[in-house]
């Protein structure tokens, strides 16, 4: 077989995508990745963990969904997925399809999970670290220009401590140009104002306000961002060296 490029992986990958996914064309892609491929009666059998959560008979995964939410977390298993201008494009694409918005220029690096994609709502330029986890049952909406930093913890349901299948679900939603850094908690229901900040570690337990910086556990409001007169894009958002990937 003829040795074939980054690009020409990706374009084919892409192709398959937007033509819709079923058991083969799921197979195809796997393949292409350097993944393991199960028989098609075997992925037509397959249910996700989060199929088994109460939310999902409210909400049942399509078919789509499913195999969209099992080649995100396929690709960490691939090897092809270690080379940034493969794993980049490739989750973009899939996030494309499956969130139920996704704007341009999306970065995702590897370990990022979520068990409902199609709650996520994400703006331009928003950048995702390492290791984060979103549990975005009760949804989440990402604004533009976000940085998430690694091991960072998005929660939108709890559970009563009387009765544990009792849950309340609440909306997070992360305002434009915010960030996030290593290992924050935000808890379910809350919003983080735009150009806040919220320091690594911190657990945030309450809204936190436009353009200041929380940090500590609980989190509370420590200043006002050091923005030296500086607002939105002059903050210069970039995420990459020269702004990679963030480029159309």
């Amino acid at each position: 077989m003829q040795a074939k490029g980054i690009q020409t992986l990706l374009s084919e990958i892409s192709d398959i995508i937007k033509s819709g996914l079923d058991e083969k064309k799921t197979s195809a892609i796997l393949y292409l990745m350097g993944c393991p491929v199960p028989s098609e009666p075997l992925l037509a059998e397959l249910r996700l963990n989060s199929e088994y959560f109460p939310i999902a008979n409210e909400y049942p995964f399509t078919q789509e969904q499913r195999y969209l939410h099992f080649l995100w977390d396929a690709a960490d298993r691939s090897p092809l997925t270690l080379a940034a201008n493969f794993s980049l494009p490739l989750r973009r694409m899939i996030a494309k399809k499956l969130f139920r918005r996704c704007g341009k220029n999306f970065c995702c690096e590897n370990g990022v999970r979520f068990n409902f994609g199609q709650f996520l709502e994400v703006g331009d330029n928003v950048f995702i670290n390492a290791g984060t986890f979103l549990d975005s049952k009760g949804g989440i909406t990402i604004g533009n220009y976000v940085g998430i930093g690694e091991y960072v913890r998005i929660l939108t349901h709890t559970h009563s401590e009387s009765d544990h299948t009792e849950r309340t679900y609440g909306r997070v939603i992360i305002g434009d140009y915010a960030k996030l850094y290593l290992g924050a908690t935000i808890f379910h229901g809350l919003t983080i104002g735009e150009q806040a900040i919220v320091a690594a570690g911190s657990v945030v337990t309450k809204d936190v306000p436009a353009n200041h910086v929380v940090a500590g556990i609980p989190a509370e409001v420590i200043r006002e961002r050091h923005t030296q007169g500086r607002h939105r894009e002059q903050l210069n958002h970039h995420w990459l060296f020269r702004a990679a990937f963030q480029d159309d």
